[in-house]
């Protein structure tokens, strides 16, 4: 059965998509089968794998309010050997119609038992809400991985998201299950600015030994890959954000550390 990891940070600007992509990439060079679900209303996971969202029949909204089955949303990735359920600009909409469905909070979860046992890793990129699009996809996870921004205020917010995944574990108490924090991913850093650093002593002082040995870089050709609609680690195969994304594959199959 596969392994579901939620990526998830409500503030915005994080690395979530391009951690989402990238890991999603990663794991396929290691001969895992993946899956990459794309639940934000921003749908750029969708376009950074090179999907034209104009020509989609069914999108994840599809899944939330009509409950097409997974299996006919669930799209091939030409440039690696990721599956992927795309996203479209209509996901926005949808929250208000979501409140009247009793089951609202478990659309997503349910969905993906019907698929769970055909793929190694399934990956839930996140919009940068707590919503119930969030929601739905922290339920659906056996664990979040958080990207955090080595940045001046990285850990404002966090607290928010820690007391959604402590109000989720509760839930789960009735279910045998328990969402885990896979780990803190520290991305975005200025190896030019003592301010980087400080933020990783500061989280690695909060978060302690769940944090990610890898951290990654703030990186050109990783800003420059969504316009060419390729992962980095396709676009520029040796650049540093590249080889960061691989190791930290390596450490999401192997353990941190």
């Amino acid at each position: 059965m596969g392994k579901t990891i939620a990526i998830s940070n409500q503030k915005g600007g994080v690395g979530k998509t391009t951690t989402s992509v990238n890991l999603a990439s990663s794991l396929s060079y290691m001969g895992k089968k993946v899956l990459l679900i794309d639940i934000d209303h921003q749908a750029n996971a969708t376009t950074y794998m090179g999907i034209n969202r104009a020509n989609l029949k069914y999108t994840i909204a599809d899944i939330f309010v009509n409950e097409v089955p997974i299996r006919e949303v669930v799209k091939s990735v030409e440039s690696v050997k990721v599956d992927i359920v795309p996203a479209r600009f209509e996901l926005s909409s949808i929250e208000n119609k979501l409140l009247k469905n009793d089951n609202k909070e478990y659309l997503l979860s349910n969905a993906i038992d019907e698929i769970k046992h055909d793929y190694d890793y399934i990956l839930i990129d996140c919009p940068p809400s707590l919503g119930i699009i969030t929601m739905n996809g922290l339920i659906a996870a056996d664990s979040v991985l958080i990207p955090v921004q080595c940045e001046f205020l990285a850990l404002d917010g966090l607290t928010q998201l820690l007391n959604t995944i402590r109000l989720i574990q509760n839930k789960q108490r009735y279910n045998n299950r328990t969402l885990k924090i896979e780990g803190v991913l520290l991305t975005m850093l200025d190896t030019r600015s003592n301010i980087g650093y400080e933020v990783i002593n500061e989280v690695k002082k909060y978060f302690k030994e769940k944090v990610f040995k890898t951290i990654i870089p703030r990186n050109v050709k990783c800003s420059v890959a969504p316009s060419y609609g390729l992962p980095v680690t396709e676009f520029s195969p040796r650049s540093k954000g590249s080889i960061s994304y691989q190791n930290l594959a390596k450490e999401v199959v192997n353990g941190i550390g």
